[in-house]
């Protein structure tokens, strides 16, 4: 635990506290945002047709390799 040792440690440090919050919140928005677009029907399309795409390459090197 602190010891403090006047009023403006006490008021710096919770201002730094508010700040940090503030900060935190900001960066929990953000990720909420990117969260949101990573959701989107068009991002799993993309997503979808990677692996389709790796997939039948597989099984074409598969066939032609038999």
């Amino acid at each position: 635990m602190k010891v403090y040792k006047s009023f403006d440690e006490i008021e710096y440090d919770l201002k730094r506290l508010k700040l940090e919050r503030q900060i935190g919140m900001e960066q929990l928005k953000g990720i909420k945002g990117e969260f949101a677009e990573d959701l989107k029907p068009l991002n799993w399309v993309g997503t979808v047709a990677g692996i389709a795409g790796k997939y039948g390459l597989f099984v074409l090197f598969k066939k032609l390799f038999r």
